[in-house]
Parts: structure tokens; C-alpha cells; sequence
């Protein structure tokens, strides 16, 4: 009896690195990502066409297809009565081109070639960046920022940065610039891939290694939700691999790197006091500490109560702030303007899409705990990178950035996406 065929694609890995890569130019990230989606759509069609698709296992196909309803679908009903129904309208409309994406992805680790290849490539990305991010803590520039500035003013004649956001760079950036200063949340998401490869190959110190070098670039990029996420990272990669004695040796290293990054740069020393005014226990130390997070969970809550069913509509937060605002007269936190998100997944999810945007993404979690929960021993471990830095992102008692964005709503579907592909994949062995 012939051997079945393994299902994926050969060429799913280098859409979904090449679309990683491209991260810091967002506009040739997006074209990759829209052209794979079109090149997974011919793709299912001609092999529908010739007796049944290979791309996907049916249980990954179903999975993927669900998780990115749960997404999309709340955002389609809350667009019915939003704050700008036309925006929300189009906005659900363009991000049906996640789908076909979501199955491009799944297809890149729905074999065990192709799942080496792309995991052991998002790896060599992950430490790449904090190779990057290192040497520019040690010269004062990111080479690969640099590269692509110099390139972007060769074609554009114009920088990647404007010199305002140049002057204002208040933590490292790395191959992002200090005009999107996403560093920390970036590599503490997707560092479980390379954790977890460095494990693979040196054990205990290859994981050591690369989680110190990771934690360096975490704690100097700045952003306290980073901090948390990879503190989850290193809990649930290191316990099992170091046990719990050393995994607390790890931790102490880590405040006394804490300690010493505080006194050594002005950039830690900032956040570590602002973080302090949380101890004031008034209800201005608690917004400062949180960078006036305080009044955006306010506004979130005037817009939960105002619109509980269906929300003010993805994306429509911006809109909606102005009317919910209780201090306008005061300067808020962040400057001048507007709050553009909530800050935290449930608070988004709940004041854009409401109550059913809300059951709905539960519901896409059900799914995905049940897949996991019912899966075999050898499943679960090859998910497990995937698995832990979806988890981790979407981490429900942590700050976030805007899910239904384009940037993070794209880096959380592919999460997602890399999830149920590796998790179902059916691998001939």
C-alpha cells in the first residue's frame, strides 16, 4: 500500500518567515502577507480540483478556521450600529484576508519539515533581532535599523523616522526605530521559539544563554507588559527543563540584573520609578504608575455600559473616547489626543464588540484548550513553542496592544494559525 502523502506546502515556510522578516517595513509585510493569502486561495482550488486539498489535516483546517472566527466575527457584528459604521464595515471587510493567510500558516508546520523549517526559522529571526538589540546597546545604533533606513532614503528619499521621533527615543527600539516602539512586546511573544530551539540543541545552557540574552533586550526596550509576558515565558519553558530550584536561581539573576540595568540606565531607572507611584495609593499615583491607563480602563467601562451588546465597534475606541472621557480638561498621561485602544484585551474586547465579541473569543479559547486537552503527548510537544507564545500574548492579566490592529491582530492570528497547524498536523513519521 503507498505511503500518504504528508499534508502542507513546501514553499508555506518561506511565505510566513519572509512576512516575519519584513516586520519592520509594514507595508512589504502586508503585501506578503496579502499575496500569500491569494497564493493559498489558488492553491486549495487546484488541489480541491484534483481529488481534495493537501494543505491542511481536516481537524486543522476546522481549528484554524474557528480561531479566526472567533476573531472576525465580532468584529463583522459590532460594525452593525458602530461608532463609524462605514470604517467598521471596511475594516471587517479587508480582514477576510487573514483567512486564506491563517491556512497558509497552518500549512507551514503541518509536517515535520516543513514545522522544523519554520519554527527553527522564526528561532534564527528571534535571535537575530536580540543580536541586533545587543549591539546597540553597545554602540548606540541598531544595524539592522540602519540598513533599513539608509535603504528606505536611497528609494524614498525620506528617513524610516522623523528627527522629533529620532530626538525622543526613551528605550532601546532595535530593528523597529524608535518610531514603533513595539521591541519588548515583539520578542517577549515569539521568544519561545527560540528558547525552546536553544534548549533543543544545548540543553540547560543553550536555554540559559538565550533567555539572558532575550532578557537583557526585554528589560532594556521597556515596556512593563513585556516584562511580564517573558517572566511567563521563562516559567513555562525552564520548569520542566531546570526544575523549580534552579528556575528560582534563574529569576534571582533576574532581579539582580534588574538592579543593576536600573543604576546603569536611565531608561530602566524611569520605568522602575514610575512603576513606584502605583505605592501612593491614591487614584493619581495609580495612573501615573500606569502611564494613564487608568483613565483609558475608565473610559473603556463609560463605553461598556453605553453599548453592551455588540460595542462602539473595532476600532472605533478613538471615536468613542471623546464621550467617555471624565477629565477632559486635564492633560492626560500620554500627551495630547485621544486614547487610540483600551490597553487590555477584555476591556478592548468587551467596549468594541461587546458581550458577543466576548463570548465569542471565549468560545474560540474552549476550542482551542479542548484540542489541546484531547491531544496526544507527542502533539502537545511539538506545539508547545507555538502554544506558550500564543498564551502568552493573549494573557488576559497583562497590558496589550490593539488586537484588532493590523500589526498585532496579524501577529496573534499567525500565533494562532501556527497553534492548531502544528498542534492537528497529521506527520508520517
Amino acid at each position: 500500500m503507498p505511503a500518504r502523502r504528508a499534508h502542507g506546502w513546501r514553499w508555506a515556510p518561506a511565505w510566513v518567515l519572509t512576512f516575519v522578516a519584513l516586520w519592520p517595513a509594514p507595508g512589504y509585510a502586508e503585501a506578503v502577507m496579502v499575496l500569500g493569502a491569494l497564493a493559498a486561495i489558488v492553491r486549495l482550488l487546484l488541489g480541491r480540483f484534483r481529488g481534495g486539498t493537501r494543505l491542511l489535516s481536516g481537524a486543522a483546517w476546522a481549528l484554524t478556521s474557528a480561531l479566526f472566527a472567533a476573531y472576525w466575527l465580532p468584529q463583522a457584528i459590532s460594525a452593525i450600529d458602530a461608532v463609524d459604521v462605514g470604517r467598521a464595515l471596511r475594516e471587517a471587510a479587508v480582514d477576510l484576508r487573514y483567512l486564506p493567510f491563517l491556512w497558509l500558516v497552518a500549512a507551514a508546520v503541518a509536517n515535520a519539515q516543513a514545522r522544523r523549517t519554520t519554527f527553527n526559522g522564526l528561532a534564527v529571526i528571534v535571535g537575530i533581532w536580540t543580536l541586533d538589540a545587543l549591539a546597540q546597546v553597545a554602540f548606540g545604533t541598531s544595524p539592522l535599523f540602519w540598513g533599513l533606513d539608509q535603504l528606505k532614503q536611497l528609494i524614498s528619499g525620506r528617513p524610516m523616522c522623523t528627527v522629533e521621533q529620532m530626538a525622543g527615543i526613551d528605550r532601546l527600539s532595535g530593528f523597529l526605530g524608535p518610531c514603533n516602539r513595539k521591541l519588548g512586546v515583539v520578542m517577549a511573544s515569539l521568544s519561545p521559539f527560540l528558547l525552546f530551539a536553544a534548549a533543543a540543541r544545548l540543553r540547560v545552557a543553550g536555554w540559559l544563554l538565550a533567555s539572558a540574552a532575550v532578557g537583557v533586550v526585554v528589560l532594556l526596550a521597556g515596556a512593563r507588559a513585556a516584562w511580564i509576558t517573558y517572566a511567563l515565558v521563562l516559567v513555562f519553558s525552564g520548569w520542566k527543563l531546570l526544575g523549580w530550584k534552579r528556575l528560582l536561581g534563574v529569576f534571582g539573576f533576574g532581579l539582580v540584573l534588574l538592579g543593576v540595568l536600573t543604576v546603569a540606565s536611565t531608561q530602566v531607572r524611569e520605568r522602575i520609578l514610575l512603576t513606584t507611584h502605583a505605592l501612593t495609593a491614591d487614584e493619581a499615583g495609580v495612573d501615573t504608575a500606569l502611564s494613564g491607563r487608568a483613565q483609558i480602563w475608565s473610559a473603556a467601562g463609560c463605553m461598556i455600559a453605553g453599548h453592551p451588546i455588540n460595542g462602539v465597534g473595532a476600532r472605533g475606541f478613538r471615536q468613542a473616547y471623546p464621550d467617555c472621557d471624565g477629565s477632559p480638561a486635564s492633560r492626560p498621561a500620554w500627551g495630547q489626543g485621544p486614547a487610540f485602544h483600551a490597553h487590555q484585551l477584555v476591556l478592548e474586547v468587551l467596549s468594541e464588540t461587546g458581550i458577543i465579541g466576548l463570548l465569542l473569543w471565549l468560545a474560540g479559547a474552549a476550542l482551542a484548550w479542548r484540542a489541546w486537552r484531547y491531544a496526544t503527548p507527542q502533539a502537545k510537544e511539538r506545539a508547545r513553542p507555538a502554544m506558550l507564545a500564543l498564551a502568552v500574548t493573549v494573557f488576559p492579566f497583562n497590558t496589550h496592544l490593539a488586537f484588532y490592529s493590523t500589526f498585532w491582530g496579524g501577529l496573534t492570528l499567525m500565533l494562532a494559525a501556527l497553534y492548531a497547524g502544528s498542534l492537528l498536523a497529521r506527520d508520517d513519521e
